[in-house]
C-alpha cells in the first residue's frame, strides 16, 4: 500500500489548482507497483493496455505483441541475480543499490546525484506528469506513443494534447508542433525511439524544445528501447541542467521486464519534486536479484551491440518479406518493433495471427489498420512470416 500524501504535498497540490478530491486518486495512482493491487481491477485496466496480456493463448504461442526481448537476461547478469536469491529474506543491502547508481553513473558519465532507480520506468513517468502538470498546466505527447502518461492524465483530469506523427519528419515527434499545441503546458512527452513506430527523435529537436518551452515545464524523455537504436541520448541535456527527465528500464535490451528495475536521470531539484508524492517508499521496493543483475547488465557493451545486431537481422528479414507482400510498414524504425498497416481492422488480424499460434500487439486509434508487430528471435520471426503467408493465401 501506499502512504498517505503528506501535507507538504497536499499543499503543493492545491497551490497548482488541483482540488482535495484529487488526493485519493494521486494516492492510488502513484507507486504503479502498488496501485495495480490496490485499487482494483479496472484500475489496472486503465494502466494496463488492453491486448498486452503475455499470458493469453496457447502455451507456446509465439509471444511477439509487448515489446519483450526474445531471451533472458545477459549471462553475466543472470549469475549476479542467482548469487542474491539465496539472501532473499534480507531487506536490500546498501551496496547493491549504490554499486547500481555507481555503475550507471560511470556509463553513462554523469553524477549519481542526478540518478534514482525504481522498479520500472513506469512510475517516474507518471510521478513525473503528476509533478508538473495541473490542471492549469496540461500535457503534450505524440500520437501514437506509449500511452502510460495518457492515462495518468485522464486519471487526475489533466489536460492533455496529442499531437498525431506524420511523414513530414520520418514520423519523428514534432517538437514544434508540440510547442504550438499547447505553449503553457506543464511537460512535454517524447519517447525516443517511439513505442510503436520505432522512430527516433532527433536530440537537436529534443534541445530545441528545452530552450524554447515554457518556464517551469519539464520534457520527459523516455528512452527504454534506446540501446536498440544506438541514438545518442538525451542525458547529454540532463548534464547541462535543463529541464529534462530521462527514463530508463530494464525491460526491453536487458530483458528483464518480470524483474521490474527502471532508471531516470535529472537535475536533483526535479527529483526532489518527484519524490514528494512517496518516492522514498516506492524506491525501498527495489528487488536485491534485480538491483544485481541491472548493475552488470550496464557494463555489457559487447553484449549489447550483439544483441542489437541480432534484432536488426531479424527485422530486416521481415522488412523484406512484408515489402514481398507488398505490405506497408510505418519506416524508420530504429526499435525492436514496427507498425504494419493491413488495410484493414487491426484486430480482424490480431485474431487471425492468434489462431496459427503468433501474437502480435495492439493498435492505436488514431491508426486503427496498423498493428504493432515487436522483433522477436529469428525463428519468431520467420514464424510470424509463415503465419502471415498462411493468412494471405
Amino acid at each position: 500500500m501506499t502512504a498517505p500524501l503528506t501535507q507538504e504535498a497536499k499543499e503543493d497540490l492545491l497551490e497548482r489548482g488541483y482540488s482535495r478530491r484529487h488526493f485519493g486518486r494521486l494516492t492510488s495512482l502513484l507507486g504503479m507497483s502498488a496501485a495495480l493491487t490496490q485499487f482494483g481491477s479496472s484500475a489496472f485496466a486503465a494502466i494496463k493496455a488492453p491486448g498486452d496480456d503475455p499470458f493469453v493463448g496457447h502455451p507456446d504461442m509465439i509471444r511477439i505483441g509487448s515489446n519483450e526481448c526474445w531471451t533472458g537476461p545477459f549471462p553475466s547478469a543472470v549469475t549476479a541475480g542467482q548469487a542474491q536469491v539465496p539472501f532473499g529474506n534480507r531487506y536490500e543491502p546498501d551496496h547493491l543499490r549504490s554499486t547500481l547508481l555507481r555503475t550507471a553513473s560511470s556509463v553513462e558519465n554523469i553524477s549519481e546525484e542526478h540518478i534514482l532507480p525504481w522498479p520500472g520506468s513506469s512510475d517516474p513517468l507518471c510521478r513525473s506528469v503528476v509533478t508538473f502538470c495541473s490542471p492549469e498546466r496540461g500535457l503534450v505527447t505524440a500520437n501514437p506513443t506509449y500511452e502510460a502518461a495518457w492515462r495518468t492524465a485522464d486519471w487526475m483530469k489533466i489536460k492533455l494534447t496529442r499531437v498525431p506523427l506524420s511523414a513530414h519528419n520520418g514520423y519523428a515527434t514534432d517538437v514544434r508542433a508540440m510547442l504550438k499545441a499547447d505553449p503553457n503546458a506543464g511537460a512535454y512527452y517524447i519517447c525516443s525511439p517511439n513505442n510503436p513506430t520505432g522512430t527516433v527523435t532527433p536530440l537537436e529537436d529534443i534541445a530545441w524544445l528545452a530552450d524554447n518551452k515554457p518556464a517551469g515545464s519539464v520534457i520527459i524523455v523516455d528512452e527504454a528501447y534506446i540501446h536498440f537504436s544506438g541514438a545518442p541520448s538525451a542525458i547529454s541535456l540532463v548534464k547541462q541542467g535543463k529541464d529534462v527527465i530521462v527514463l530508463r528500464t530494464f525491460s526491453k535490451m536487458f530483458a528483464m521486464a518480470g524483474l521490474r528495475l527502471g532508471l531516470s536521470f535529472a537535475r536533483p531539484d526535479l527529483h526532489k519534486r518527484m519524490m514528494r508524492y512517496d518516492g522514498p517508499n516506492m524506491i525501498s521496493m527495489l528487488n536485491i536479484v534485480a538491483l544485481a543483475a541491472g548493475a552488470v547488465s550496464l557494463t555489457q557493451a559487447d553484449a549489447i551491440k550483439a544483441r542489437r545486431d541480432e534484432m536488426i537481422a531479424a527485422r530486416s528479414m521481415t522488412f523484406d518479406h512484408l515489402a514481398k507482400r507488398n505490405i506497408r510498414i510505418v519506416p524508420g524504425s530504429q526499435a525492436n518493433m514496427f507498425l504494419v498497416d493491413w488495410k484493414k481492422p487491426a484486430s480482424q488480424m490480431k485474431t487471425a495471427f492468434a489462431a496459427r499460434k503468433v501474437e502480435i500487439g495492439r493498435n492505436w486509434d488514431i491508426w486503427p489498420t496498423m498493428s504493432r508487430v515487436s522483433v522477436g528471435s529469428m525463428k519468431d520471426m520467420e514464424a510470424f512470416c509463415a503465419a502471415l503467408d498462411q493468412i494471405l493465401a
